[in-house]
């Protein structure tokens, strides 16, 4: 897709709380910036716990007045398959706001993120009124039904790396099944879910049921995780905070939590592969959309059989991946979200040196002059899986080759992570290929292709990469619905 680009002169920055945009109570702001150009877009407006407070009411008196909870699930399809369709007519603006808030190449915004968010909700939509209830065996005097009710009001916490995408993986699923929604974006890209928040309400979703508060984590974030009318958080993002929702949870209602925190996949090469696809395949792992991202590759274990000729053909193949303005048609890596982070991707890259890793690619940030924030490509060999670059999550363009005797070893290092949210396998023998996917501890596992799967398969991790449910697939309906027996004695 080719989008004409014209740079919008303001953006929307107020919540969108009960069907409209609202001023937050204190009137603070604070700054989003364009990683690729270091300047500001806008001044957001800050929302804190009174505006929190003011959006979960509002959600609560949706979900009671039944305006949503209670239409008919045919009712909810033809709205949400409206929402898809608003989304798409309006999908070069949404994927121009996501690239310049983000600094993800246009490209991946407008044929990567967007249609996928877009099939992401018509998938959903076309499920609501096929989620069927049970009946459990009884005696012939009694009904016993088990059905499914929505949990009520459900906070959804985002990432920076895709806001609309992840975004859509919670409030898909979750207005499916007749819930009211309070999104929390990211504080460094609250632009493109503003923006959707209106598009919602165009498509016919009443007043109240899905509202959109930016603000800091410390106060939004917080609010929303103690706030007792809240049934449900989903969140997506680091370790370290993930653990404050489940604090959050304890401190206040109990509130069911559901968590995606984070990965360092493997992708293990066996011995027996052809080279050209599987480069292709392991250069998307670690450097699509910047290396930002929870399920990149970043481990690469490899068979010192094929070692040598295997990285000869991937470092010419990361070459090809060039590093630039992400308005620019060919640019294939963007900017880092901010500097900070930034600083912290560069300072991995020297504390793998330190701990004596070989750097054989890149390793620099470029294009200073721009005032963005770009990392090249970067190649780690001689890696061994105790180091830092290895066991914690970078969440940049850094690759590290891990090199391994046997298929043993393979599973042991892939295994060996306090992570497991994906992992890739490439192999042309299908026995090994059904054998050490079953082994690697991850919750997904993909064969000869870097890949999450579809909007049909579930997304979430073992260990510390998930708790409490799944994105994606008919699970994702679980955690937003309760389950409920009705046992009735019929005379």
């Amino acid at each position: 897709m080719t989008v004409d680009i014209k740079i919008p002169a303001t953006f929307e920055t107020r919540p969108f709380i009960d069907g409209d945009y609202r001023s937050t109570e204190r009137g603070e702001t604070f700054a989003t910036l364009n990683p690729a150009t270091g300047r500001e877009l806008a001044q957001v407006c800050a929302g804190e716990e009174a505006d929190i407070n003011r959006a979960v009411a509002a959600a609560r008196a949706s979900f009671e007045s039944g305006s949503w909870s209670r239409q008919t699930p045919r009712q909810r399809k033809k709205t949400l398959l409206r929402f898809a369709d608003l989304i798409e007519k309006n999908i070069e603006e949404l994927a121009l706001i996501e690239t310049l808030d983000c600094g993800k190449p246009l490209n991946d915004s407008c044929n990567v993120d967007l249609p996928d968010s877009i099939e992401t909700l018509r998938w959903h939509a076309e499920a609501t009124d096929k989620l069927h209830d049970q009946m459990s065996p009884a005696p012939l005097d009694v009904v016993s039904m088990i059905v499914r009710e929505p949990v009520g009001v459900v906070g959804a916490v985002l990432p920076w790396n895709f806001p609309l995408f992840v975004a859509m993986w919670k409030i898909a699923p979750a207005l499916a099944t007749g819930n009211s929604v309070v999104v929390k974006p990211a504080e460094l890209t609250s632009l493109s879910l503003l923006r959707l928040a209106a598009i919602a309400a165009e498509a016919g979703l009443p007043e109240g049921v899905l509202n959109v508060v930016p603000g800091m984590g410390p106060t939004a974030g917080r609010a929303l995780g103690l706030h007792m009318d809240v049934d449900c958080i989903s969140f997506t993002g680091s370790g370290e905070v993930g653990r404050y929702f489940l604090k959050y949870a304890a401190e206040s209602n109990m509130k069911r939590i559901v968590l995606e925190c984070g990965g360092k996949s493997p992708a293990i090469v066996l011995d027996d592969v052809d080279f050209t696809p599987v480069v292709e395949q392991i250069a998307a792992g670690f450097l699509f959309c910047q290396g930002e991202n929870c399920s990149a590759g970043t481990r690469l274990i490899v068979s010192e059989k094929i070692r040598e000729p295997l990285l000869a053909k991937l470092k010419e193949t990361v070459k090809t991946w060039k590093v630039g303005d992400p308005l620019d048609p060919a640019t294939k890596i963007g900017a880092m979200i901010e500097e900070p982070h930034m600083r912290k991707v560069l300072s991995y890259i020297e504390k793998g040196q330190f701990e004596g890793a070989k750097l054989t690619l890149g390793g620099q940030q470029v294009l200073k002059d721009t005032g963005g924030f770009f990392i090249e490509p970067t190649i780690f060999e001689g890696v061994t899986n105790d180091m830092a670059i290895a066991r914690e999550e970078i969440f940049g363009p850094v690759l590290s080759v891990i090199t391994v005797r046997d298929d043993a070893e393979a599973v042991r290092i892939a295994n060996d992570t306090n992570y497991g949210l994906a992992a890739s396998l490439y192999t042309n023998d299908l026995n090994r290929a059904h054998l050490i996917a079953r082994s690697i501890r991850a919750g997904t596992v993909s064969v000869n292709c870097y890949s999450e799967g579809d909007f049909a398969v579930p997304f979430g991790g073992y260990k510390e990469s998930g708790f409490g449910g799944k994105d994606k697939g008919f699970a994702a309906h679980d955690q937003y619905t309760e389950t409920k027996a009705i046992w009735m004695q019929l005379r």
